[in-house]
């Protein structure tokens, strides 16, 4: 089969078919041997490959003319989460028709980034500083709505993907310097605005053992299952923190804790390997991008994704505050799988409509 015909790129998708594969074994694990997890986890790749093969159908000039609609369709969302959202575990953060439910956070991950791209390469680049100003509202704005819901993690992934493009344009150093002043100076007054439960993570990441058994717990039980997976693991099945229960939502956000339990050191940088492979390969798909507009949008899915497994292998090892970052293709969950294959769809549009080109 012509892959390319199909517009797949051959590299970037044997690299995603290999993390989903290892992905269902360590479901299949971390779930102990859940078989409806398993296949319920099976059916989501399913779909987040067919949402990939979709999308990568799509020339990239259809995403630059449909980029201002389809933001403004994501921040209605966002308005309509705040007014009319369904509540789950303490946060406002879902819609629901009926039949499905979704969180329209996870659109901004893609929208934000898109909007920027079509904004910054309207005119020549590096930005102005008053177009870098309304850049930055733009990825603002919806990052503090999530933030309201509360989502942090989402939020974070949303404020970088749009600080990835604002980077890649060309912004110069004394800019970049200027706005990490002012985020030094915003800090404390952010801090004030933080929920409880989130300044306390930020405590515990300095001094888990202070509460061992409340706010410390996942990240003690966390890391003892990492480090107790040695150089070469506990072997597949063997995940003794996952399986006595200590691990909570080990099939989750702490499933790379059940993957370096049981395949220890080698297997964890062998998967880290992976994941920057594919980071790589967006980069070069970026990089021979044939315009703005698609350079900017590629090499900021491709950071955000880069993000994305940096941050949650960061809190389950203890070097990051818990935000409930899934590890992308790793963790289970629909809405996550389907916006990162999304993504990726955009990714192999663009290389391969690019060649087509030529």
């Amino acid at each position: 089969m012509n892959l390319e015909r199909l517009h797949l790129d051959k590299t970037l998708l044997y690299a995603l078919l290999a993390l989903a594969t290892i992905s269902l074994f360590v479901v299949y694990s971390a779930s102990a041997r859940d078989m409806d997890a398993t296949l319920g986890h099976l059916l989501r790749l399913l779909l987040g490959f067919t949402v990939l093969l979709v999308v990568a159908q799509i020339r990239p000039e259809f995403y630059e003319r449909w980029s201002p609609y389809i933001f403004i369709a994501g921040m209605l969302l966002l308005i309509a989460v705040l007014a009319l959202g369904v509540i789950g575990k303490g946060a406002q953060r879902w819609l629901s028709l009926g039949f499905l439910r979704f969180q329209p956070a996870e659109i901004m991950k893609i929208s934000v980034p898109m909007m920027l791209a079509w904004y910054l390469a309207r005119k020549n680049l590096p930005p102005s500083l008053p177009r870098l100003g309304i850049a930055f509202l733009m990825m603002a704005v919806p990052a503090l709505m999530i933030i309201k819901q509360p989502d942090l993690g989402t939020a974070l992934l949303v404020f970088g993907a749009g600080v990835f493009v604002l980077f890649l344009s060309g912004m110069q150093w004394r800019v970049i310097l200027t706005l990490l002043a002012i985020v030094a100076v915003a800090a404390p007054f952010a801090w004030n605005h933080l929920h409880d439960y989130q300044r306390q993570r930020i405590f515990t990441l300095f001094d888990p053992e202070a509460d061992p058994l409340g706010t410390g717990y996942h990240t003690i039980q966390s890391m003892i299952a990492v480090g107790s997976g040695g150089i070469y693991g506990k072997g597949w099945l063997n995940s003794s923190q996952a399986h006595l229960d200590y691990l909570p939502e080990s099939s989750t956000d702490f499933i790379f804790a059940v993957f370096a339990e049981e395949f220890g050191l080698i297997g964890s940088l062998l998967l880290v390997a992976i994941y920057v492979f594919i980071v790589a390969r967006g980069m070069l798909i970026a990089y021979l991008a044939k315009d703005s507009y698609t350079r900017l949008l590629a090499g900021s899915l491709s950071l955000t994704f880069f993000l994305y497994f940096f941050v949650n292998m960061g809190m389950v090892t203890g070097i990051l505050p818990i935000v409930g970052i899934p590890l992308p293709m790793m963790s289970y969950g629909g809405t996550s799988i389907v916006t990162v294959m999304a993504a990726f769809g955009i990714l192999m549009s663009i290389h391969t409509h690019r060649k087509i080109a030529e």
